[in-house]
């Protein structure tokens, strides 16, 4: 059951690297690839009992591992809850070498049904809080000591129908990450993103019933004519965090399939010849995207 990570073994030996939004999904899956390389894993999310339960399944799997994972229970909205968390993981590790800026969330809903509420809780999600837990890693850590941060923005390129906040919050981090990748160099700070498209993670089993309807057909939109794996953006995010990518710094690797190269002027032919790269054993398909619900 251990992650089959196509990076060598030890590679993240002696850093550590924190992760929000470890409880679930793809900072979940990206947690078991650290933690299988070596690295130790500062897992962080707003519910304990999901960060325990991946340090369990990581334990599991990599029962060395067990010495290398503390859990923090923080809200990246909350600017002294994140001064506190990055604190405790400096305390308990001792560095902050990488950061991946995962934690986010959004809701569907076209632009007019948009409460305020719900406009400033999104971007505050992707947003806000991104930039919160970047800038108390550097100041606290990386400035000083140099480092690497990946922050997850989406395929929200010409616009995001349907979540315009998320959209908007997501291309605010994009900006967030190029300009930071400017300023944080002379420290020896890289600073680059990560743009998953359509990826069959968890997430998509919060949506609602006639939001479901639709995940099912997106795949015939996709050049690759099939929806991503956790584990495919869990190899970029490690990439980007490794020393392989020592002089790359304000880019974002799109994980999407080819989406936004698809044009209404060319047919998207089906076909098979795509085959997923899935290295997460403990990887589920989405409950709306098994068989019995297409």
């Amino acid at each position: 059951m251990q992650y089959r990570s196509v990076f060598h073994a030890g590679l993240f030996a002696g850093r550590t690297v924190l992760v929000t939004g470890a409880g679930s999904g793809i900072g979940r899956c990206t947690a078991h690839e650290l933690a299988s390389l070596g690295a130790r894993v500062a897992l962080a999310g707003r519910k304990l009992d999901k960060l325990e339960q991946v340090r369990a399944e990581i334990i599991a799997a990599e029962p060395d591992a067990a010495g290398r994972l503390t859990l923090h229970s923080c809200d990246i909205r909350d600017e002294a809850q994140v001064r506190e968390t990055v604190a405790a993981v400096l305390a308990a590790h001792g560095s902050i070498d990488g950061l991946f800026n995962n934690a986010g969330g959004q809701f569907p809903s076209p632009l007019r049904d948009i409460s305020l509420k719900g406009w400033e809780a999104v971007v505050r999600n992707n947003l806000t809080g991104g930039f919160l837990v970047a800038r108390e890693c550097f100041t606290q850590w990386m400035e000083a000591n140099g480092g690497a941060i990946v922050n997850i923005i989406a395929d929200m390129w010409n616009g995001m129908p349907g979540m315009g906040h998320s959209g908007a919050a997501r291309a605010g981090m994009l900006s967030f990450t190029e300009t930071a990748a400017c300023e944080w160099a002379a420290a020896g700070v890289r600073v680059n993103a990560v743009a998953p498209g359509w990826i069959a993670s968890s997430g998509f089993d919060t949506y609602p019933p006639e939001f479901q309807a639709k995940i099912r057909q997106l795949a015939r939109k996709v050049p690759l004519q099939r929806l991503g794996t956790e584990a495919e953006v869990s190899a970029a995010v490690v990439f980007l965090l490794s020393p392989a990518a020592a002089f790359i710094t304000g880019s974002t690797l799109r994980v999407d399939g080819g989406v936004p190269n698809a044009k209404h002027t060319w047919p998207q032919p089906q076909h098979q010849r795509s085959q997923p790269y899935n290295g997460f054993p403990l990887y589920t398909l989405p409950q709306c995207l098994t068989p019995s619900n297409e």
